[in-house]
């Protein structure tokens, strides 16, 4: 008896935990659209999750309880049974049904996380190329003809198409509270739209291991309003020095940048999705 009020104390505590340590992660504090898609799908995940474990404790102890051994039955021997076709159906496609219910939302939400969501399709999005590097992040206004490095700002209530790629290794870009995580590969380039709907700072970071200033390669995003990103650009171009070839190259050598801004991008030089 002992045993088992320690086992249901141990469990109620572990569940416990995982509940408020979860509830201080940034992934559930959504800025915008694709998060929330992500959120919703991770929120849907753990309710399923926590229904299966509280049945699955609550039939153990039950079974527990109800078959263990007892002074009147040290001699009881089951009867052997030849199997019960009813139940092996059942518990056959519980695991069939619950896997259906996980996967349907997340195949769904998949494909929405690709597209620009539809109350934001009629404007026109601005386009940011990312290149990765060991341990910075670039990004490319080609249309601003501005770069900057380690962080980026972008306008709020306005779709934003990241145009991702690596100048090296494969390295993962991850903005917790406006999307998910993609891939950048060298020589290729894959899409993440996003759209911020409220104003604040970001984290960003890279979450594949890729060598020793992994830990450290990080960059934050600055959603502001579209008046004050117009105002950035101009502030930029009035007072930002121009980015050179040569400058760029040294840039890509492994090495840790602070926050920098450039007039101009690497794109009228290369672009590494395509070489």
């Amino acid at each position: 008896m002992k045993k088992l009020k320690g086992l249901i104390l141990s469990a109620s505590l572990l569940l416990a935990v995982l509940f408020l340590s979860g509830c201080e992660l940034i992934v559930f504090d959504s800025a915008g659209p694709m998060a929330q898609i992500i959120t919703d799908v991770i929120n849907w995940s753990l309710v399923w999750i926590g229904l299966i474990v509280v049945v699955v404790l609550a039939l153990f102890i039950v079974f527990v309880w109800k078959y263990r051994a007892r002074p009147d039955n040290e001699d009881y021997m089951p009867p052997q049974e030849e199997g019960n076709k009813v139940i092996e159906v059942i518990w056959t496609l519980i695991p069939i049904v619950i896997v259906v219910i996980l996967l349907v939302p997340t195949v769904k939400s998949l494909y929405a996380l690709e597209e620009v969501p539809a109350e934001y399709a009629d404007q026109e999005p601005l386009v940011i190329h990312v290149t990765s590097a060991d341990w910075k992040w670039i990004f490319s206004y080609p249309e601003e003809n501005i770069e900057t490095i380690n962080y980026v700002t972008i306008p709020t209530e306005r779709p934003v198409i990241f145009k991702l790629t690596s100048a090296g290794t494969m390295q993962s870009f991850w903005i917790p509270q406006l999307a998910g995580q993609k891939y950048t590969m060298a020589n290729m380039e894959t899409e993440l739209p996003i759209v911020a709907e409220r104003e604040g700072e970001y984290f960003g970071r890279n979450t594949s291991f890729n060598g020793e200033g992994d830990q450290e390669m990080e960059f934050s995003v600055e959603a502001v309003s579209q008046e004050d990103f117009d105002a950035w650009v101009e502030e930029v171009h009035a007072h930002a020095p121009e980015l050179t070839e040569e400058e760029y190259y040294e840039k890509l050598q492994p090495s840790h940048l602070g926050r920098e801004t450039y007039v101009g991008t690497h794109l009228q030089w290369i672009n590494h999705a395509e070489h």
